[in-house]
């Protein structure tokens, strides 16, 4: 019997090792190499280095196409009855691919498919897989959420044969399972979780899909820094990455994109979290523009842009006189390292020095800001705060800052200003590339050049 071989493989970025070491080379985390089990060479695999020493091996009756004579008919989808849900997945689910939904405990990833898999079993086969619950707590959620139970066939399993093998005797169009974690290969000598059977159980089920052209719903765990668990190498092998966002003390819930080879990636979709499920919301901005009657210092808000659609959010700043010798720069929402090298641009080409100022920044609604054009917006609600002067509640700021304290322009800079006099804003501060020929009716916009002249129109 050949002797089992091992490897150590990095659950941060994939990268394979033949020993255990404490550092990843690649990407630099430490304590994050995993073993991993490698099975037996197969017999006939020499046939595979004739064939790279000269021979040849393998079915040689498929054909070479030329691009050019490749079917161009757009692949059918179908629709999972959430159209923000359709939003992030680029118009539905595809049929024969492969999604995988992550999120925090509590976040409503179980109940999301189950209301999609629930809806979706009315007309067409589903198989909804669980390893974490007992069908009857399944149940007694889809009674609780007042969901059509009927049609939707479920399976407590957490072996990927046995699943298999239910799916290729039952056919499913969509096959659900809840969670890849839970999942185990009887081949693979490790406990379910470790990075050889996600990654396993993962390839086979994908396979499956691939086959029967079957769309496959995983529910993956995330870490402690809110990245999905299990090795890297998953989010290559699945079609679709998307992450389900929202903290408990909050009953809104973002869907993010974080991959899509069918769709535009960081497409956002917003839910809110309700009695009977979740609910989607069609109009996030008028959500995330939930101000109160007075205005106060430090808060604007600006347009930023998501997928597909532009959305406005406020952000708010307070700066206060520091007590320590290093002030602290605390952002929740935006990169914290783009809010140091803002400060450094508004002391240098504005004129206002916040080196002494504890700064805490946040954007409403617990949305993350992942684009440049906050930029103008973070600074001004900066120096709202520092003079304790408001703003006006009908004024809108978008741009990026270069090192220079000049004002760049943004994709999609006509498109966040129609949105923005859609909601009501008469006057608008952005880059002079982004103005438009003619000003919205009943919205002034104003163009500028640099940082200083942003300064000036406040």
């Amino acid at each position: 019997m050949a002797k089992a071989k091992s490897a150590f493989v990095c659950t941060e970025c994939g990268a394979e090792y033949r020993k255990w070491q404490g550092q990843c080379s690649s990407c630099q985390e430490w304590n994050t190499l995993s073993e991993v089990r490698l099975a037996a060479a197969r017999p006939g695999a020499g046939a595979a280095n004739g064939a790279a020493r000269g021979g040849y091996a393998g079915d040689l009756s498929r054909e070479v196409v030329d691009l050019a004579n490749v079917d161009l008919a757009e692949v059918p989808r179908l629709s999972s009855t959430f159209e923000e849900f359709d939003r992030v997945l680029g118009g539905g689910l595809v049929p024969g691919s492969a999604v995988l939904l992550g999120g925090n405990p509590g976040a409503g990833k179980s109940t999301l498919l189950l209301q999609t898999a629930c809806k979706l079993a009315q007309g067409c086969g589903v198989l909804y897989v669980t390893g974490e619950e007992s069908l009857s707590q399944v149940a007694m959620r889809a009674h609780r959420l007042q969901l059509p139970t009927r049609g939707l066939k479920m399976l407590a399993e957490t072996s990927v044969e046995t699943i298999l093998a239910v799916a290729e005797r039952e056919r499913p169009e969509i096959l659900v399972i809840d969670s890849i974690q839970t999942m185990h290969l009887e081949d693979i000598a490790s406990a379910p979780g470790g990075v050889a059977q996600v990654r396993e159980s993962a390839a086979a089920l994908t396979r499956f899909a691939k086959q029967s052209n079957t769309v496959l719903l995983l529910v993956g765990h995330v870490t402690k820094d809110g990245t999905l668990a299990g090795p890297k190498v998953l989010e290559h092998m699945i079609d679709a990455s998307l992450l389900l966002e929202g903290g408990a003390d909050s009953r809104f819930r973002t869907l993010r994109g974080q991959k899509n080879r069918f769709g535009a990636v960081n497409e956002l979709g917003v839910f809110a979290m309700l009695e009977h499920g979740l609910k989607e919301v069609k109009n996030p901005s008028a959500i995330f523009l939930s101000r109160g009657e007075e205005q106060a210092s430090g808060s604007l808000v600006m347009v930023v842009w998501e997928g597909t659609r532009p959305i406005l959010v406020e952000v708010q700043a307070l700066l206060d006189d520091s007590a320590l010798g290093n002030p602290r720069r605390v952002a929740v929402g935006l990169d914290q390292n783009r809010l140091a090298m803002l400060l450094a641009v508004l002391h240098r080409h504005g004129g206002l020095f916040t080196g002494d100022q504890d700064v805490f920044l946040n954007v409403v609604g617990g949305v993350k800001v992942l684009e440049t054009s906050a930029d103008l917006a973070v600074l001004l609600a900066v120096v709202s705060s520092l003079q304790n002067r408001p703003l006006a509640r009908e004024l809108v700021v978008f741009g990026e800052v270069g090192l220079s304290g000049e004002i760049r322009p943004v994709p999609s800079g006509q498109e966040r200003i129609v949105e923005a006099a859609k909601h009501g804003f008469k006057r608008a501060i952005v880059p002079r590339a982004n103005a438009p020929k003619r000003d919205p009716e009943g919205m002034e916009v104003v163009a500028v050049d640099k940082l200083a002249d942003a300064l000036e129109v406040l």
